[in-house]
């Protein structure tokens, strides 16, 4: 076991090393995003243009992966209420806003076969990438603890029942972050591990018995070192 614990702070320190060097979205030291509108697109086409009218304003344009945001930023916004003109693939339509913006960052989605803007994030996009980045986890850290030697029922009832309240919690929070803020996503993972590390280590060594406590303690280190890898993985490969 006392390998298995030298491995585990060797791990974490490639990970500190490594981490400087992680891509992630441009990001402005000390330079908080202003009020703004962001609209989420799904497999938008290349030519996909918003503008807000009648000021003519093109929307900033950004992918990831299978999806593309549009952004209007304060220095945009100078009205109460807001058309916008979506061009692509030689069709042209508008769309209002139905109410004002309010609030400091405006998430809306929109549907191009139904020409509709919708306020928020869709509840199945949601739904689905929150359960792929569950599902991931759990398999890795489901690996990683068979390799451990657990098998007792009560164990593996223990791993499951952890796991799905500390990773649901984690992503369902971070599910409310800005689409594309990639660096600020991370950061927050950052945090939210050091609890969720804090959290497993004493729900495993408390009723997880079925070998020593040291094995125990070196599995959650371990696990969650992976944990915070494939969720770094995980928020530059797919959208939030």
């Amino acid at each position: 076991m006392k390998r298995l614990l030298k491995y585990a702070v060797f791990i974490l320190a490639a990970v500190l090393v490594l981490l400087p060097f992680i891509k992630t979205d441009e990001c402005q030291a000390n330079a908080a995003e202003p009020p703004s509108i962001f609209i989420i697109v799904s497999n938008a086409p290349d030519d996909l243009e918003i503008t807000l009218i009648p000021d003519g304003i093109n929307a900033r344009k950004t992918s990831k992966s299978f999806e593309t945001y549009f952004s209007f930023y304060l220095y945009d916004l100078q009205g109460t209420s807001y058309t916008f003109q979506v061009a692509a693939g030689g069709e042209v339509f508008e769309i209002e806003l139905d109410k004002p913006v309010n609030t400091y960052n405006n998430i809306y989605t929109l549907n191009l076969e139904k020409q509709t803007l919708t306020l928020g994030k869709s509840t199945s996009r949601s739904a689905l990438l929150i359960f792929s980045r569950v599902a991931f986890t759990l398999i890795i850290e489901g690996l990683l603890f068979f390799i451990f030697g657990y098998r007792h029922k009560r164990s593996w009832l223990v791993f499951l029942v952890v796991n799905l309240v500390t990773q649901l919690t984690l992503w369902i929070s971070l599910n409310g972050t800005l689409p594309f803020q990639a660096a600020y996503v991370i950061l927050s993972l950052f945090f939210a591990e050091v609890l969720i590390f804090i959290i497993e280590m004493l729900a495993f060594l408390i009723l997880v018995n079925e070998h020593r406590r040291l094995r125990t303690a070196a599995y959650v280190i371990i696990a969650n070192i992976l944990s915070l890898l494939a969720g770094i993985f995980l928020i530059a490969a797919l959208p939030i």
